[in-house]
C-alpha cells in the first residue's frame, strides 16, 4: 500500500518536547503503513536524536539532519525526503489528535474543489497562568487558531492555517518550490511569513485554504513567550518579516520603488510622534490595548528598519553591476 502522507516535525533543541509529539503521531488512527514520520533535525545539540532512535525500531520514523539553519530550509528538506502524496507539519511542542492524519486525508480526498492546503484548530497548552494583559488579537502570534465551528475555506485575508498544523499535497510544494528560505525562524531572528507566502501562492492558483476544526492539535506555550518584551520583539521580527513578503512580491518594481516605500514610512513615523506615540511609548498603563498598541508600532518599526535594509542591498548590488 503506497504512503498517503507524510507528516514531518521539524526540530531545534526541543527535546523537552518531542517525544510527546512523536507519541501522537505514532497513535494515529490512520492505518500505519499509509503514512510516515519525518524528523528533521535542524542541528540541535541536545539528545533529541536519541528520542527519535528510541521510536524507530517498531514504528515508521526517518530521522534526517539538515546542518543549514533555518525552519523553511528544514521544511523543505522534509518534503524533498517525503514519499507521502499529501505532506504535513506538526511542531515539535505540539501534540496531534489521533484523527489527525485520517481526517486531513479524507479532506483532500472528498473536499471539492480540492483544497490547496488543509488544517484545523490550535488549541493552546498554557505553561503559566494566561496573562490578563494579553488581548485576544495577539493571540495570532502565538500560533492559535480558530476561526469556525464548522469545516469551511478560509476567506478572509487575517485568516491562516497556522505552520503547526497544515498539509499540503506534494505535487503543488513541488509547482511552487517550498517554503521561501528568506523567510521564517532561523537562529535568534523571529522571522515569519513563510506560509503566508505560501497561501497567496495558492490563491494566484485559485487554491483555497480548508479549515476543519476537528483536525486540531495542542500547542504548549512556554512561560518565555508570555512577556510582554517577547510580544514587542515578536511584533517587531512580523514587520521585519511584513517587508519582506512585500519585497518578494514585488520585486520587480525595482530599487527605486522600495526606496520610496521606504522613505514614505519613515516620513509617516514622524509624523505620528506628535499625535501620540510618546504617549504609547511611555504610557504607565499595563493594560492590553496599550500591549496591543506598543506590539502595532514594534511591527511598524520592524518593516521600517527591513525596508531600509532591502533598498540599501539592492543599491549596492545595482552599483556593483
Amino acid at each position: 500500500m503506497s504512503i498517503r502522507i507524510s507528516a514531518i516535525i521539524c526540530t531545534y533543541n526541543r527535546a523537552a518536547y518531542i517525544k510527546k509529539a512523536l507519541q501522537s503521531l505514532v497513535d494515529q488512527t490512520l492505518p500505519p503503513q499509509q503514512y510516515e514520520i519525518i524528523v528533521v533535525d535542524n542541528g540541535s545539540t541536545d539528545n533529541t536524536k536519541a528520542i527519535v532512535d528510541g521510536f524507530k525500531p517498531s514504528e515508521n520514523i526517518r530521522y534526517l539532519y539538515e546542518p543549514t539553519m533555518g525552519l523553511s530550509q528544514a521544511r523543505n528538506t522534509g518534503w524533498w525526503n517525503a514519499q507521502g502524496e499529501f505532506i504535513t507539519y506538526l511542531d515539535d511542542d505540539a501534540i496531534a489528535c489521533p484523527e489527525w492524519l485520517q481526517r486531513i486525508v479524507e479532506a483532500f480526498d472528498t473536499v471539492r474543489p480540492q483544497p490547496g492546503s488543509v488544517g484545523g484548530k490550535v488549541i493552546p497548552i498554557w505553561q503559566v497562568e494566561r496573562p490578563p494583559w494579553l488581548p485576544k488579537e495577539l493571540e495570532r502570534l502565538l500560533s492559535i487558531a480558530d476561526w469556525a465551528d464548522r469545516p469551511t475555506f478560509l476567506m478572509e485575508d487575517f485568516q491562516f492555517l497556522a505552520g503547526t498544523n497544515v498539509a499540503y499535497p506534494r505535487y503543488i510544494l513541488d509547482e511552487i518550490g517550498g517554503f521561501s528560505v528568506s523567510l521564517g525562524r532561523k537562529a535568534s531572528s523571529l522571522l515569519s511569513g513563510e506560509e503566508i507566502l505560501l497561501k497567496r501562492q495558492l490563491e494566484r492558483r485559485n487554491l483555497g485554504s480548508y479549515y476543519d476544526p476537528d483536525i486540531y492539535v495542542y500547542h504548549h506555550i512556554p512561560a518565555e513567550r508570555l512577556t510582554k518584551r517577547w510580544f514587542y520583539r515578536r511584533g517587531f521580527w512580523q514587520g521585519a518579516s511584513d517587508a519582506i513578503l512585500k519585497h518578494l512580491e514585488t520585486r520587480q518594481e525595482g530599487t527605486k520603488g522600495l526606496y520610496i516605500r521606504g522613505a514614505v514610512s519613515i516620513a509617516s513615523l514622524f509624523r505620528v510622534i506628535p499625535r501620540g506615540l510618546l504617549h504609547i511609548i511611555f504610557s504607565t498603563n499595563s493594560g492590553s490595548r496599550v500591549v496591543l498598541a506598543k506590539c502595532g508600532l514594534y511591527t511598524y518599526l520592524g518593516r521600517v528598519w527591513m525596508l531600509l535594509r532591502i533598498a540599501l542591498r539592492l543599491e549596492k548590488a545595482t552599483k556593483s553591476d
